[in-house]
C-alpha cells in the first residue's frame, strides 16, 4: 500500500481546450500535454494523484454530431455521451501523462476508469432542470423538441434556446472500490470524468442512466473523501479566488478558513453560480468531511500552489 500523500486534482475545460476556435483532437492533445506536465510535477514531488476532468465542450460536440446525423444514425443519450468522453479524454490524458512521467524517470502506471455516479431520482434538481447542453436553437425548434421529444428548454443569456437538464448532487461513486485499489497500488488514476455517468438505482439496486449533468467539482470532493485524500486541488481559469468578483472592490485572496468560505458563500455575491460557487461548495463539503486543505488555482500553478506560493488555500 502506498505511503505517499493522496490528493485529488480536478481539472476544468481550460485544461483541454485553450482556444475555442481550435478544438481539433490535435489541439486537445497539445492542451492536455501541458496540463499533464504540471500534474507530473506533483507526482514527481511524491504525491499520489487522482485526476478528475471536465467534459462540457466534448459532450457538446457529440450531441451536435448526433443531431446532424440523426437522419442516418441513432441519437446518443446524454449518459452515453458522458461515458464516451470519459474514454476519449482519459486516453488523451493518460497517454500524455505516461510520456511526461517517463521523461522524469518515473515508471508509474496511469489508468482511466469509466465511472458511474449514482444520483437520487427524487433530487429536486430533476423538477427544475437548469443545466444547458447541446446546440442553440430558435424558439420554434425549441418548442418542437419540447413537444415531440419531451425536452426541457430555456433561453440561454439571450443567445438562443437550448435543452436544459437536471444537475443533481452526487450520492455514490459506483466504482470507488476499484479506484481506491488502483490508487493504493501506485497508479495515477483518471476517474469520475465530467462528474461521472449519472445513474439512478431502482428498488433492487439495478442502475439506469439518466439525462443529467453532475458537477465535476462536487463529484471530485466526494471522491477525495472516499479515497482518503488529504487535499482537494481544483484547477480553473483564474489563479486565485476573488471576493467581490467583477466589481471595483474585487480582492484576490491567498487563504480562507472553512468558516470564511461558508460565510462568503452565504453572502451570495462573491462567487458566481455555475462558476466559482460550485467550487467553493465542493471545498466546503470536502473539508467538513475531514479533508485537511483545498486549493484553487490554474493548471500552470499547481506545483507552486501545493508548495504554498500560489493560488488560494482553504483550510479547516
Amino acid at each position: 500500500m502506498s505511503e505517499r500523500e493522496r490528493v485529488v486534482v480536478a481539472i476544468g475545460g481550460n485544461s483541454l481546450i485553450t482556444d475555442p476556435d481550435n478544438v481539433s483532437i490535435e489541439a486537445q492533445f497539445d492542451a492536455a500535454r501541458e496540463t499533464d506536465h504540471h500534474i507530473g510535477e506533483l507526482v514527481e514531488q511524491g504525491l499520489d494523484v487522482t485526476v478528475v476532468h471536465g467534459n462540457g465542450p466534448q459532450v457538446g460536440f457529440i450531441l451536435l454530431r448526433s443531431e446532424l446525423s440523426r437522419h442516418r444514425l441513432h441519437e446518443i443519450p446524454l449518459d452515453v455521451c458522458v461515458a464516451d468522453t470519459q474514454g476519449a479524454i482519459g486516453y488523451i490524458l493518460q497517454q500524455n501523462l505516461v510520456d511526461d512521467l517517463r521523461a522524469r524517470g518515473l515508471e508509474r502506471g496511469v489508468v482511466s476508469v469509466v465511472t458511474q455516479v449514482e444520483v437520487d431520482r427524487d433530487d429536486p434538481a430533476f423538477a427544475a432542470p437548469s443545466k444547458p447542453i447541446g446546440s442553440f436553437m430558435d424558439a420554434d425548434e425549441a418548442a418542437r423538441r419540447r413537444d415531440e421529444e419531451g425536452w426541457d428548454v430555456a433561453e440561454d443569456a439571450n443567445r438562443g434556446w437550448r435543452r436544459v437538464v437536471a444537475s443533481p448532487r452526487p450520492r455514490r461513486i459506483v466504482e470507488v472500490d476499484a479506484i481506491r485499489h488502483l490508487v493504493e497500488g501506485g497508479f495515477v488514476v483518471i476517474s469520475v470524468g465530467g462528474g461521472g455517468i449519472p445513474v439512478v438505482a431502482d428498488e433492487r439496486g439495478e442502475l439506469t442512466g439518466v439525462a443529467a449533468v453532475i458537477d465535476k467539482d462536487h463529484a471530485a470532493a466526494m471522491l477525495a473523501r472516499d479515497i482518503g485524500a488529504t487535499r482537494l486541488i481544483i484547477s480553473t481559469s483564474v489563479e486565485q479566488v476573488a471576493l467581490h468578483f467583477g466589481t471595483d472592490r474585487q480582492e484576490w485572496v491567498d487563504h480562507l478558513t472553512l468558516s470564511d468560505a461558508k460565510a462568503y458563500l452565504a453572502e451570495g455575491h462573491h462567487f458566481k453560480a455555475g462558476s466559482m460557487a460550485p467550487k467553493i461548495e465542493a471545498v466546503i463539503d470536502f473539508l467538513e468531511a475531514g479533508g485537511e486543505e483545498a486549493i484553487i488555482t490554474t493548471p500552470q500553478q499547481l506545483a507552486a500552489a501545493v508548495a504554498g506560493r500560489r493560488g488560494t488555500r482553504i483550510t479547516r
